[in-house]
């Protein structure tokens, strides 16, 4: 299949305003995850519900948007970015009203799961039109501000939370965090009927359904159990689940090789992953994202062994959340001087400060607990928009919407294995104590850990070929 639209025969005029709106539709997925655990608390007391429900309101979104993402970014390939990016954009207001009048628990958590399904069809768009419209020597500027867009809505969403919900904006309480998304797509999604340019694959073809609901069983098979399982207490139905998970990827696998012999577009083609780098690139994804297991012991120490509360804890994190901010802009100059070895050097900062936060945060030179949370959010900014570009420039234009859609998923399920093994690694060590020297050491082991990771992701992410694939 060929593009419908080259950046580099014609220059989209309005590509840096689009950028934009794109970034639009890349912010809100994440922020609306890391708000919502802000506003638990007052959710609980308004509707007395119960901690498993609780549990729903995160999961249902997160296990939704993961399990989605690979369909949603394929849609765009098929019936246009543009036009799947508007229709996401609009079912994710439609589910954020729902979610900010919900009348119940029970109506909460259903507006909850319908966000995360349009979040899965809005968020792959975004970056799949940064590389269909951008030419190559403009890409890496681009994905820096997608980066650092990545990065701060996770920030902005926990100061956010706690700022609207002490504003108490019109009476509205904790349903002004729902409510807030609102005005921000009445006005963007105007604007990306107008300024987006469509891009999709030049010969569409149908949606593989088959493909589709497969996929979606193997992965809510894998994810469902690795979010719910510390809470539920690894419950026999999870176990089966996560036991019949491979099984589910094999048939799916199967039937994708069976539809592409066929000359049918399966909706993840199996030659795909024979791009060279591609496989690699993933599963430097996976390891990179362990970083997730981070915000959770990192939250767990603040609040539970400093006596901080949710919103004091979201200031502790704001070193972390100018490397963030500065670590994107940094990215382009890493890339000049270090080729191919940029994402590794990113994700060796983030190692580094995580060994550093080890070492620092139960000794008597925690004042120094800010340059290692900088270095951090620096090596996350460095490390992710190199390697999106690493992976999504392997593969034809005409499959960038499936090749976002795949990397994101990855990220989703590197970051649900980090939370469950590496929390459960926190929580098995903490045992029943509540001091924070204990705490504090718990945190230190987690810590290590996922600094490991993020070295096995850098060593990955170093050895990726530097030719890219045909562009076409």
């Amino acid at each position: 299949m060929r593009d419908t639209s080259n950046p580099d025969d014609k220059l989209d005029p309005r590509r840096w305003i689009a950028l934009i709106i794109l970034l639009t539709g890349a912010f809100l997925p994440p922020l609306d995850f890391f708000i919502v655990n802000v506003a638990l608390p007052s959710i609980r007391a308004d509707f007395r519900a119960s901690a498993s429900t609780m549990q729903l309101i995160i999961s249902g979104y997160a296990t939704t948007y993961a399990v989605m993402l690979i369909t949603g970014g394929r849609l765009g390939d098929l019936y246009g970015r543009r036009n799947v990016f508007l229709v996401g954009m609009i079912g994710f207001a439609a589910a954020s009203a729902l979610c900010g009048f919900a009348w119940s628990p029970a109506a909460l958590v259903a507006g909850r799961i319908i966000q995360g399904f349009a979040a899965a069809i809005m968020a792959p768009q975004a970056l799949a039109s940064i590389n269909a419209i951008f030419p190559d020597h403009e890409k890496s500027k681009a994905l820096s501000f997608y980066a650092l867009t990545f990065g701060v809505a996770s920030m902005v969403g926990l100061f956010l939370g706690g700022a609207l919900i002490a504003l108490n904006i019109f009476g509205l309480g904790w349903r002004a965090i729902f409510l807030i998304n609102l005005p921000v797509i009445a006005i963007a999604a105007p604007l990306a009927s107008f300024m987006l340019r469509e891009t999709r694959s030049e010969h569409p073809s149908k949606l593989d359904l088959g493909g589709a609901l497969l996929v979606a069983l193997a992965l809510s098979a894998l994810i469902a159990p690795l979010i719910e399982g510390r809470e539920q207490g690894w419950s026999i139905w999870l176990l089966l689940m996560l036991c019949a998970s491979p099984l589910l990827f094999v048939l799916f696998w199967r039937y994708e090789r069976y539809v592409e012999t066929a000359g049918g577009n399966p909706i993840l083609e199996p030659s795909l992953l024979n791009v060279s780098g591609l496989k690699r690139g993933l599963t430097a994804a996976f390891f990179f994202y362990s970083l997730a297991a981070f915000w959770l012991v990192f939250s767990v120490y603040q609040q539970s062994g400093l006596g901080r509360t949710p919103f004091e804890a979201g200031l502790a994190i704001l070193p972390a959340a100018a490397g963030f901010v500065l670590g994107p802009f940094a990215s382009e100059r890493v890339l000049r001087f270090f080729g191919r070895y940029s994402a590794a050097i990113g994700m060796g900062l983030q190692a580094g400060g995580l060994f550093a936060t080890a070492a620092l945060i139960s000794s008597d030179y925690a004042q120094f607990l800010s340059l290692a949370l900088f270095l951090i959010g620096a090596g996350q900014g460095i490390a992710l928009p190199n390697l999106l570009k690493s992976v999504v420039q392997r593969v034809a234009r005409p499959q960038s919407g499936l090749a976002s859609g795949l990397i994101n998923s990855t990220l989703q399920i590197g970051g649900a294995f980090a939370v469950a093994l590496i929390g459960g690694l926190f929580f098995l060590i903490l045992g029943s104590a509540t001091d924070a020297r204990s705490i504090g050491r718990a945190y230190s082991l987690a810590a290590v850990a996922i600094a490991l990771c993020l070295l096995v992701a850098g060593w990955l992410s170093a050895g990726l070929p530097s030719n890219n694939a045909v562009r076409r």
